[in-house]
């Protein structure tokens, strides 16, 4: 492209490397990018996250450096997707294999070649702009895949096969075919062809003359009607009845139908993209499905991958969903602990991005703190995520033990290692609190520190405030009648922790939530522990 040829989205250059700074702002604006080189990453920061139109960054150098590591990890929690091109030297460049989860998308070797850097900028800054106008989410090189063949589809008027497991987001792809192509403004409608019987798809479908049957009642336009000039997407187009799919092939073909006791043919132009979930090869080959009417759709393809096949574009999403909840409640954004994240990245995902979206819309609102954490996943999904970590050895789904599954057993010692690690972080809390108070303190403490639940104070953190302690013996018990304040050694953590329960709760007048807040907890894990200690 020649100068002054303005392409859309500006492009900030990090001056840490003062000479390719100046080298990399000269060859894109010679190409007709709006960029500029400024001074540090925290300036890129600010820019990156004030709304601006940023669309893509080129760091010069400090790639490992902490702050552009904290800053390339929330890159994509911005308003809109902004890409990110290294310049690396020798060193740099043979470090950065894992350079999709620093949050860097592409890296050219020190001294780079002017075309090719015009070359790359241009590919990323036009991907970015494709993932905010079709909201496709991920780095992975199989979404990469997925929105090259949308950006190659969408100007075309061909048929369309969608094929992925459900949950994938089929329908988010074949809305984005829709809105790039020439039929944008037409309308676009989707018909769920498992969710209608026989005489009803094809009612919904080509429309019906008044009378046709008992209870139609005034004549009515069917979805290729309505479409007229638009895009009609079959969804789960593989559970279409034969006779059915014999009247589509003829639409298909001909661009002509007649509605349900019609006489009439009536001329659409609709492009019709289909999506299924089925292996439609398998069905022809099994007599389920036209192989006419599949190569038919078939013209085009996309297919969707599993969340299981892209793991590297959990965080992605996830960080969007919690953006996009947080926005929608007006509450602040929640980050995720480390842990957590390992845990949701080893879990297999059978209900894909649908059944994460679902999760993470249901941590958010049942949290207590202000992250996301391990404890707060559900435990059928802690326990499958990636279980051979938590055992010895791995565990078959063979029948065992009189007939429990290897799964079930699983799911049981996942139960198990969770709730010792969570006791277990529990009580280092509690030795770090200790040690820090005897080593603030001239004398020797030889029973435990008793904490004592309150909600009014200034020296009260996160609910908690020390209670003073005299020094005692061991064989000393606990002052009578403040056996419910102080606990003394001896106390099972059972009793101590049922009493730290019990008076929480208390304390916030039942606020079950509150409570677990104030206990470190989540409000599942409560929950069980109400149960166990029958207490209301």
């Amino acid at each position: 492209m020649s100068a002054g040829t303005a392409i859309p989205g500006l492009v900030l250059v990090s001056r840490y490397d003062p000479e390719y700074a100046i080298r990399a702002e000269h060859t894109l604006a010679m190409a007709g990018f709006d960029v500029e080189v400024v001074d540090s990453i925290k300036k890129i920061r600010e820019r990156v996250f004030s709304g601006s139109r940023v669309t893509l960054i080129v760091l010069t150098g400090g790639i490992s450096e902490r702050t552009t590591r904290e800053f390339l990890r929330h890159v994509d929690d911005a308003a809109r997707p902004v890409g990110v091109l290294a310049l690396a030297n020798d060193a740099e460049f043979e470090r950065m294999e894992r350079r999709l989860e620093q949050g860097i998308d592409e890296v050219l070797k020190k001294p780079f070649d002017g075309d090719e850097l015009t070359l790359v900028a241009r590919r990323l800054m036009a991907r970015e702009e494709l993932v905010g106008k079709t909201h496709i989410i991920g780095r992975s090189e199989a979404i990469k895949l997925v929105l090259e063949r949308v950006a190659q589809y969408a100007p075309v008027h061909s048929t369309v096969l969608i094929e992925g497991e459900s949950g994938t987001g089929k329908e988010l792809v074949a809305r984005a075919i829709h809105d790039l192509s020439s039929r944008g403004g037409k309308p676009f409608i989707a018909v769920n062809c498992a969710a209608l019987t026989e005489s009803l798809l094809e009612s919904e479908l080509f429309g019906h003359e008044k009378g046709a049957f008992t209870g139609a009642t005034s004549l009515r336009k069917g979805h290729f009607e309505i479409a007229d000039r638009g895009t009609l997407l079959l969804d789960e187009v593989g559970e279409m009845r034969l006779s059915t799919q014999v009247k589509l092939l003829r639409v298909l073909e001909e661009r002509e139908f007649m509605r349900v006791g019609g006489s009439t043919p009536i001329r659409v132009d609709v492009r019709v993209l289909a999506s299924t979930n089925r292996d439609l090869e398998s069905a022809v080959e099994a007599g389920e499905f036209r192989r006419d009417l599949y190569y038919r759709l078939n013209v085009l393809n996309v297919r969707m991958p599993p969340l299981r096949e892209r793991r590297e574009d959990i965080p992605l999403l996830i960080h969007h969903f919690v953006q996009e909840f947080c926005s929608q409640n007006d509450r602040q954004f929640v980050g995720i602990t480390d842990e957590a994240m390992s845990v949701l990245k080893n879990y297999d995902w059978p209900g894909n991005v649908r059944e994460l979206r679902n999760l993470v819309e249901s941590m958010l609102v049942l949290t207590p703190g202000s992250k996301i954490r391990a404890r707060d996943i559900p435990e059928e999904i802690y326990a499958r995520a990636n279980p051979e970590r938590l055992l010895p050895m791995p565990l078959g789904g063979d029948v065992i033990d009189g007939g429990a599954s290897g799964a079930r057993i699983e799911a049981l010692l996942g139960y198990l290692y969770r709730d010792l690690k969570g006791e277990l972080d529990a009580l280092r809390g509690d030795y770090r609190e200790i040690r820090e108070l005897l080593e603030g303190s001239d004398r020797e403490v030889s029973w435990v520190r008793a904490v004592e639940v309150e909600t009014d104070g200034d020296d009260i953190e996160n609910g908690i405030r020390a209670v003073p302690i005299a020094e005692v013996s061991a064989a000393d018990e606990a002052p009578s009648g403040t056996v419910d304040q102080l606990l003394t050694v001896g106390s099972s953590l059972d009793e101590i922790e049922r009493l730290a329960i019990e008076r929480t709760l208390a304390a916030v007048d039942g606020n079950r939530r509150r409570a677990a807040e104030i206990l470190g907890i989540g409000e599942r894990t409560l929950y069980r522990k109400l149960k166990k200690y029958e207490l209301s």
